[in-house]
């Protein structure tokens, strides 16, 4: 089979080259038209936690972090 694909091509340059610039132009067209909307996220993790703490203050619940 391999040599068959090996034969074919050494006898038709032509068309390897011929289909050889199709895909780079098809590649070129689908790296220029291709959206690219995920960017990811770097910051570091946060988790937002809601609760109840009767008769306390938020500062005793989520204190300032000083590094």
């Amino acid at each position: 089979m391999i040599a068959k694909i090996i034969e074919l091509s050494a006898r038709n340059k032509f068309a390897v080259l011929l289909m050889m610039a199709l895909a780079i132009v098809w590649g070129y067209w689908a790296v220029k038209n291709t959206p690219l909307d995920a960017l990811p996220d770097l910051s570091d993790t946060q988790v937002i936690i809601y609760t109840e703490w009767p008769g306390r203050s938020p500062d005793l619940v989520d204190p300032p972090c000083h590094p």
